[in-house]
């Protein structure tokens, strides 16, 4: 299939600077002389022949510790065989494979496949803080829900958002134009959050700790900043703990430069359709790039 999307932005990263951090003046050398990454993003349509093992391993990176709970195989498929419907993201052409995807699922139309069916009763197993959603999903409902899986490799600039989700609305308006059943009544984002936790591995360091302060009420961090966004337009949200809990040493696993362990939770969004069109607009504004 041919590439439609034919946007590209034009983004510079910056290399780590080299240096062992004992020697200011060559700290400040390498500073000086730090290298830039030039780099090009395109956004394709997801492509049948190309995507299916880099869509897999987003998901994978999506659900986490649940990802095991679904056939991602079929998962991806099933966003496969909508290819106008939805984005990409990479950055070595269209053969590549996408460092970021956004797509909606429509839960009622493909509420027969096992995939969704297994997705469905997981979420109704998370709803408490949503006490809309049962109703909506319910067997007997005729609400058109659809569902947004969007994830994207840690590194990727949120600028790479906005592009994303107004596609998303003009590929449902150009649905609807040919009659086809993409007049969604609620979307759901399926997304992540995390809060930071003492390190584990400081807890069994045999030195003497300084006692620290526990905080009662963590705070929140979203892994996908345009969540905080979509809640001003939200009609519910719920943060909720992955099914298959890792041991106690995962958090530490997640931790990176950084003193404290890092602990995920699932995170999901039910917006009304009518407001989804002004949610994507803040998005858009909030995600703006920097002049």
């Amino acid at each position: 299939m041919a590439k439609r999307k034919q946007q590209k932005d034009h983004e510079i990263l910056e290399d780590a600077p080299v240096g062992n951090g004992k020697d200011k003046d060559v700290d400040d050398e390498s500073d000086e002389d730090m290298d830039m990454l030039d780099v090009d993003f395109e956004w394709f349509d997801p492509q049948p022949d190309v995507d299916f093992h880099g869509l897999k391993t987003l998901l994978r990176q999506l659900f986490d510790v649940d990802a095991q709970l679904f056939n991602l195989s079929e998962l991806a498929d099933l966003i496969l065989s909508q290819p106008l419907l939805g984005s990409t993201v990479k950055t070595d052409g269209n053969e590549s494979d996408p460092y970021a995807f956004l797509t909606v699922l429509n839960l009622h139309t493909h509420r027969d496949k096992q995939v969704i069916k297994d997705l469905t009763e997981y979420l109704l197993t998370k709803c408490d803080s949503i006490p809309q959603l049962p109703e909506l999903l319910a067997p007997t409902s005729n609400a058109q829900v659809g569902v947004i899986l969007t994830e994207r490799f840690i590194n990727m600039p949120a600028e790479i958002v906005p592009p994303m989700y107004n596609m998303l609305l003009e590929e449902i308006s150009w649905a609807l134009e040919a009659k086809e059943l993409y007049k969604f009544s609620h979307y759901l984002v399926l997304s992540k959050t995390y809060t930071e936790v003492e390190s584990k591995l400081d807890q069994e360091d045999s030195r003497p700790q300084k006692k620290k302060k526990k905080d009662p009420q963590l705070e929140t961090f979203y892994f996908h900043p345009e969540d905080e966004v979509l809640h001003k337009h939200a009609m519910g949200k719920a943060s909720f703990d992955y099914t298959k809990q890792g041991d106690e040493g995962a958090a530490d696993s997640k931790r990176t430069f950084q003193e404290l362990g890092v602990r995920p939770q699932a995170h999901m969004i039910l917006i009304e359709g009518g407001k989804f069109e002004g949610a994507v607009k803040a998005i858009s504004e909030y995600l703006a790039p920097q002049t």
